[in-house]
């Protein structure tokens, strides 16, 4: 399985911006995923990038405020968080699914194989 470590949590005031990393020794075979779980809720799919980041998606409701990238040069991918509302709190992770032809983007939890520990975001004035 992949080592994925997502970073870049903590606490951010509501209207800020905050950058998510997600590294691991080989990224550019994979695509990765971000998902968070917030408290009390289930587990949702926010966004993903194919393996060379020729295809994205976001969720509907998310994509005016976050955008994923990466650059396999790095094997990091990010998730920029714009405009963090209070419930954006959650705890987020990333994910990682072979995809060797560079066509996957997929939010379905299932089509993981591999998951990060998660970094938690925390909104708060």
């Amino acid at each position: 399985q992949l080592q994925l470590v997502e970073s870049g949590g903590g606490l951010v005031q509501p209207g800020g911006s905050l950058r998510l990393s997600c590294v691991a020794p080989t990224l550019d075979l994979y695509a990765i995923g971000w998902f968070r779980q917030a408290p009390g809720k289930e587990r949702e799919g926010i966004s993903c990038i194919s393996s060379r980041g020729t295809r994205t998606m976001t969720a509907a409701s998310l994509k005016d405020r976050f955008t994923i990238a990466r650059d396999n040069t790095k094997n990091v991918v990010y998730l920029h968080m714009d405009t963090i509302t209070p419930e954006d709190t959650a705890v987020y992770y990333c994910a990682a699914k072979l995809d060797p032809r560079d066509r996957t983007v997929t939010m379905a939890e299932g089509d993981f194989t591999s998951w990060g520990q998660g970094t938690q975001v925390t909104v708060s004035s």
